[in-house]
């Protein structure tokens, strides 16, 4: 019998991905930790003075100072810092100051139509992206099928290539001004859902589906693949149960670096489309000068990136241990 056994202790590393998860979850409250000091950060940074912004620049000093008490600017950096944290846990997020409302009730306002959207356009993203590329990648495999391969090439190359707001004018201009056949702003039903997701998709469908396309190149190729296939399994299996299960490990990677760009896209579609979301909200905030409520949904967003980015990891990890767990 061993030590671990005698002693009644396992093995350091009987638990990796537990440890991981562990680390992962560190890694994730430093970067929530750098998050919350950065937007707190944010109106100290930003040049002139948010109160002058708020009452005009023709305002009587008191007014002046009367608005700088109520906001908390007043008091020492390290007090406002906590009151900041304080209201986050509370969730007093402070008051417009353009329309003089909560802040929690302004941004619950657009945070459902901004997350079914982005929802609905990742989705999109995955199921035609990996069947597309992996389809492309069978057929193209081995040199077989130039045309086709040039032709994936040169079409997915063009649309990656194409702003999404450039995208959303046209789809506008054929789908509601010279042909209206959708909805051209709103959102109210399915088919409202149905420009704002193809201007926000595109582009990362047609990267997503070269990537793939060429990791099935390489799945093919492996010894594994071939033994695989001498064995004459049939196709429907020798993919499906072989090469697509290795494929997910790059799918999900690239899938978690593609929610930052469909965040920060959704910020330019919304506004295209009038959709009532929180990029809408965060586009007139700062134009409007309404630094918390664009301090809560630049938070929010962060968050949201970093929070998916490590539910990701810990999936990758699940999936392939060998692809992130590491020994201490």
């Amino acid at each position: 019998m061993t030590t671990a056994t005698l002693t009644g202790r396992r093995p350091a590393n009987a638990h990796p991905w537990l440890r991981f998860a562990v680390r992962r979850f560190g890694g994730l409250l430093v970067g929530l930790a750098v998050l919350l000091v950065a937007t707190f950060l944010m109106v100290h940074l930003i040049p002139g003075d948010p109160v002058r912004n708020v009452v005009g620049l023709n305002a009587k000093p008191e007014d002046v100072e009367r608005m700088r008490e109520a906001l908390g600017l007043n008091l020492p950096l390290w007090q406002q810092f906590g009151r900041y944290l304080s209201g986050l846990f509370t969730g007093d997020l402070g008051i417009s100051l353009r329309t003089r409302i909560p802040v929690s009730t302004v941004v619950a306002s657009g945070l459902s139509a901004s997350a079914s959207l982005a929802a609905v356009a990742f989705v999109a993203v995955i199921l035609i992206a990996v069947p597309l590329g992996m389809t492309v990648g069978v057929l193209t495999a081995r040199g077989r099928r130039r045309a086709l391969q040039t032709t994936f090439t040169a079409v997915t190359g063009l649309f990656a290539s194409i702003p999404g707001f450039l995208l959303a004018v046209g789809l506008v201009y054929f789908f509601a001004v010279a042909n209206p056949w959708l909805p051209v702003s709103g959102r109210a039903g399915w088919t409202s859902y149905l420009m704002p997701v193809t201007a926000l998709a595109i582009a990362p469908i047609a990267g997503l589906s070269r990537i793939v396309r060429s990791q099935t190149a390489v799945v093919l190729g492996e010894d594994y693949l071939r033994t695989a296939r001498s064995k004459q399994l049939p196709d429907r299996l020798l993919y499906l149960r072989h090469t697509l299960p290795n494929l997910l490990t790059a799918t999900l990677t690239i899938g978690g670096m593609l929610l930052p760009g469909l965040l920060g896209g959704a910020v330019i579609i919304e506004n295209v489309f009038n959709w009532p979301g929180i990029g809408t909200q965060v586009v007139i905030a700062v134009t409007g000068k309404d630094f918390p409520v664009a301090q809560t949904i630049i938070l929010i967003l962060g968050a949201a990136v970093l929070i998916v980015n490590a539910v990701v990891d810990l999936i990758i990890a699940a999936i392939d241990p060998r692809s992130t767990l590491r020994e201490d």
